[in-house]
């Protein structure tokens, strides 16, 4: 491993911010330290940096421990939430700040700076200054100044939340490319659950200063290992009751967490779905809202509130409205744990992990349901 976190602790008074953290990380890779506000993500990567120090652990960087080695000894590129840019300096300014503290030659100073503009695509922006500039610009000069010295290890807290969300969108796939153009090992914070999906290799989920999962967004997503990690990926719903739902028994559980893509709701009168029909249950319609390219549905169903997405090419639907609904799967939770339950009935019926989106086609590619 690239960089290691062995056995890391940090107290800050009573708060608990880093809980026996041990983790590794690939040369080349880029990781997301995802978690909600408080759960010790950012502490990590100021103690990797060298702007906290761990009360009891060892970090190590390409086999090194640094503990006790100063932040500008450590060979870290830092990309603050913030940007941090030289307001009273040009974006070639800023950007050749960290050469000319290290008094590296004029002649190689500008030659790295025009390699860097080119790079991020400021080229032409050389004396503009940081109010000249939009969020994405200038968080383009912060990428390009922590890059300018030639970092073992780049390091970005929360980069896009300060950019409008339009640009956010944008900035993930540019972030994602160049960081593979330059092929620097890297680490993110962020608490933003579909920017970590999208742009990091591995996702680190922190909760209350420990570790709750370590894996690829698809592992994460797909097989949430604790009840925190199932609750806070994807949007979720807690179930206490879940055993009233058809298809599903009463286990030593302490309720079960189900997503809007694990249930499908049909018109009672769908042809359809008559050879699932047996495997549905009756739900009402609670409340309609909707969400751009869809719908999202909330039904009662036999008593408890589950939410699943419509698409607005399917047939209209209202509130109060009867609908047939099933349930795929869920996730079952312990204490400590979480399971994958899959509907009993659905694979007594032969359609286990048929997805039932293939009923809703028309022959002229349509929905009509």
């Amino acid at each position: 491993m690239y960089i290691e976190l062995k056995n890391i602790n940090k107290t800050f008074g009573d708060f608990k911010a880093s809980d026996n953290v041990s983790f590794g990380i690939e040369k080349g890779s880029l990781v997301a330290l995802l978690g909600p506000s408080g759960s010790g993500k950012t502490t990590i990567l100021r103690m990797i940096a060298g702007l906290e120090t761990p009360d009891s652990g060892d970090i190590i960087i390409n086999g090194d421990r640094v503990n006790d080695v100063s932040p500008s000894d450590r060979g870290i590129g830092f990309v603050f939430q913030s940007y941090a840019l030289f307001r009273y300096m040009t974006v070639y300014q800023n950007i050749a700040f960290g050469l000319e503290i290290k008094k590296m030659p004029k002649k190689q100073i500008r030659e790295r700076v025009d390699e860097l503009l080119e790079l991020t695509g400021l080229k032409g922006m050389e004396k503009r200054y940081p109010n000249q500039l939009s969020g994405g610009q200038r968080q383009r000069v912060a990428f390009a100044r922590a890059l300018a010295p030639n970092p073992k290890v780049l390091l970005l807290d929360e980069p896009f939340a300060a950019i409008d969300a339009k640009v956010r969108q944008e900035l993930r796939s540019w972030l994602r490319e160049m960081i593979y153009k330059v092929g620097i090992t890297s680490i993110f914070v962020t608490h933003d659950q579909d920017e970590a999906v999208e742009v990091a290799d591995q996702i680190i989920v922190t909760n209350r200063g420990r570790v709750e999962q370590i894996g690829s967004p698809k592992k994460i997503y797909k097989t949430p290992e604790t009840p925190f990690v199932s609750e806070f990926i994807g949007q979720s719903t807690f179930v206490e009751d879940y055993y009233k739902l058809h298809g599903f028994e009463k286990g030593d559980y302490k309720g079960a967490i189900i997503r809007p893509e694990f249930v499908e709701a049909f018109k009672t009168d769908n042809e359809r779905f008559k050879d699932v029909i047996g495997c549905s249950e009756e739900g009402v319609i609670t409340d309609i809202m909707f969400r751009g390219n869809s719908l999202e549905i909330r039904l009662n169903v036999n008593g408890i509130i589950l939410t699943t997405h419509r698409s607005l090419e399917r047939r209209p639907v209202e509130i109060g409205e009867k609908m047939r609904v099933i349930i795929y799967r869920m996730f079952a939770i312990t204490e400590d744990k979480a399971y994958l339950l899959e509907n009993k009935e659905l694979i007594e019926n032969d359609v286990h992990n048929v997805h039932l989106e293939s009923y809703l086609y028309s022959t002229d590619g349509y929905f009509v349901v």
